[in-house]
C-alpha cells in the first residue's frame, strides 16, 4: 500500500465550497481508501491505497462532486514525493523574520510556460520564488496578504493548490507516522 496525501483546492475558503472533514473522511473511506485522516479544515487528507495517483485523483474528484455537489481539483502526492518537496525547498534553512513566510504551490502537472512567464514578469518587491518540477516555492518577505507576488497565485489556474510551510511539514510528519 502507498501512503498518499491529497490536497483539495479551494474548499472551506471564505464560506465557499464547504466540506466538513468528518464527512470527507467518511466519503473517502466508502471509496475503499484505507487509514484515512484529515488535517485542518483546508482539505488535507492522508490515506493508503494500492491505486495510482492519477486514478485516485479522478475518483476522488468525482466522488466529491457526487457527494458534496462541488467541482474541485485534487492534487495528490505520495509520502515519498512530499519528503522530496520538503527536501527541495530552497528557503527551508533561511531564518524567517516577523511576518515572513514560506508557501508551496503544488500542481497537478509541471507549470506551463504561461505560469513561468507570469511569475517572472510579476512585480515581486523582495519576495522570491523557485520552480522545481511540479512545485513552486515562495518566500514572502511581508505578509502574504500584502505581497504583490502573492496576488498572482490565483492566476496560476485550477491545477494548483497552495499550502504554508508549517502545513507541509505537519503533513510530512503525519505521513511518516503512518509508516509505523
Amino acid at each position: 500500500m502507498t501512503i498518499y496525501i491529497a490536497l483539495l483546492r479551494g474548499i472551506n475558503v471564505s464560506g465557499h465550497n464547504k466540506i466538513k472533514m468528518a464527512e470527507l473522511k467518511r466519503t473517502l473511506e466508502t471509496m475503499g481508501l484505507h487509514r484515512v485522516q484529515t488535517y485542518i479544515q483546508s482539505g488535507n487528507v492522508l490515506f493508503e491505497s494500492k491505486e495510482s495517483s492519477e486514478t485516485l485523483r479522478q475518483r476522488i474528484e468525482e466522488e466529491i462532486r457526487a457527494a458534496f455537489g462541488i467541482s474541485i481539483t485534487v492534487v495528490i502526492r505520495t509520502a515519498e514525493e512530499l519528503e522530496q518537496i520538503i527536501a527541495n525547498c530552497p528557503y527551508a534553512d533561511i531564518p524567517l523574520a516577523e511576518g515572513e513566510s514560506i508557501h508551496v504551490s503544488v500542481l497537478t502537472e509541471t507549470p506551463p510556460q504561461k505560469v513561468v512567464d507570469l511569475l517572472s514578469a510579476s512585480e515581486r518587491d523582495n519576495d522570491e520564488y523557485h520552480i522545481h518540477g511540479r512545485e513552486i516555492y515562495f518566500l514572502f518577505r511581508r505578509s502574504i496578504l500584502d505581497s504583490k507576488l502573492a496576488k498572482h497565485l490565483n492566476k496560476l489556474g485550477d491545477t494548483v493548490t497552495t499550502r504554508n510551510w508549517n502545513t507541509m511539514n505537519k503533513l510530512a510528519a503525519l505521513a511518516k507516522a503512518m509508516r509505523v
